[in-house]
């Protein structure tokens, strides 16, 4: 029906978000700062919007549960992109055939990061 042909490799999909998983686990710091500055930065875009300061302050706590809901997901990009990258040096060093093998290795060895750096700060 379409006169081109496009081929969606799901290796490449899946090891990338594997990755990524495994990099949104492991960088709690960046995670927390990433979701903190984004939460700010649409709470301050969001004031111009409002000519009213009593209609701001009416739809506060509404619009400030969205704007974290948002700097949640919008916070996945960076770890994405980043996701794509490891993926790609992967697949460039060992081959397509180890994408899903070592992003489920990542995702493993960064949980069980992450839950001893739980442990040892309670």
């Amino acid at each position: 029906m379409l006169p081109f042909n496009w081929e969606i490799n799901t290796t490449i999909i899946a090891g990338s978000c594997l990755w990524c998983l495994a990099l949104y686990i492991s960088f709690a710091t960046l995670r927390e700062s990433v979701i903190d500055g984004l939460y700010r930065w649409f709470n301050f875009a969001e004031r111009f919007l409002y000519t009213s300061d009593a209609e701001f302050e009416r739809t506060r706590k509404g619009r400030e549960s969205q704007n974290a809901f948002f700097a949640s997901l919008m916070s996945i990009i960076p770890f994405l992109i980043m996701g794509i990258l490891f993926n790609w040096f992967i697949d460039v060093i060992l081959g397509r055939n180890w994408l899903i093998s070592i992003g489920i290795l990542a995702c493993i060895s960064c949980a069980v990061y992450d839950l001893g750096r739980r442990d040892s700060q309670r």
